[in-house]
């Protein structure tokens, strides 16, 4: 494997890591059934105090994101047909993930989880925080899924390579094989 390609898989393992942390809530609203108003407010909990978090931990995933973005499209730029393919559709998920987070997720996270309402744990959530909730919940599901493609596409990326690299071994040995001259029958018996 290349340096490319190990930068991309460790950014995009990074990056899903740092999504399946909010499984611990998204869980709650996506997999239980029924949801429950305690659910929704402990997943609303949770995303008021991960707005509230370092501002160095967000500086850390936007880095992470353009080091991730930037080897992909670096590797397209060879234009190697395998490259094209597989980098192609790692760029398009990946910018899926990006457009994602940009325009609905974290908009949803600095408007709504600024500050909550007071509440008790059993309190009726209001429906537009219960609406913000699930969709946040399925934009992590999504991310995650296209995420896990870009990590698919590339483990492809690595397995064509190999696969022809293994190939044109196999070639050379039966090129060689058929130019190099038959064995005399002394030799043989010697």
């Amino acid at each position: 494997m290349g340096f490319r390609a190990a930068v991309v898989v460790c950014s995009t393992s990074f990056l899903l890591g740092a999504l399946f942390t909010h499984w611990i809530v998204d869980s709650l609203t996506l997999w239980k059934s029924p949801v429950t108003d305690q659910n929704l407010w402990t997943a609303a909990s949770y995303y008021a105090i991960l707005f509230k978090g370092p501002i160095q931990l967000h500086y850390l995933l936007a880095s992470v994101v353009t080091i991730g973005a930037t080897t992909i499209l670096w590797s397209l730029r060879d234009g190697e047909a395998g490259n094209l393919m597989f980098d192609g559709g790692s760029i398009f998920l990946f910018a899926t993930t990006i457009a994602m987070y940009s325009y609905s997720v974290i908009p949803n996270i600095l408007t709504v989880f600024t500050s909550l309402p007071a509440h008790q744990a059993n309190d009726v959530v209001p429906t537009d925080l219960r609406s913000t909730i699930l969709e946040l919940a399925s934009n992590n599901l999504i991310c995650s899924v296209a995420l896990t493609g870009v990590l698919g596409l590339q483990a492809g990326r690595f397995w064509a390579e190999n696969s022809t690299d293994d190939d044109e071994v196999e070639l050379v040995d039966t090129d060689q094989r058929s130019k190099s001259p038959p064995l005399e029958s002394g030799a043989e018996s010697s």
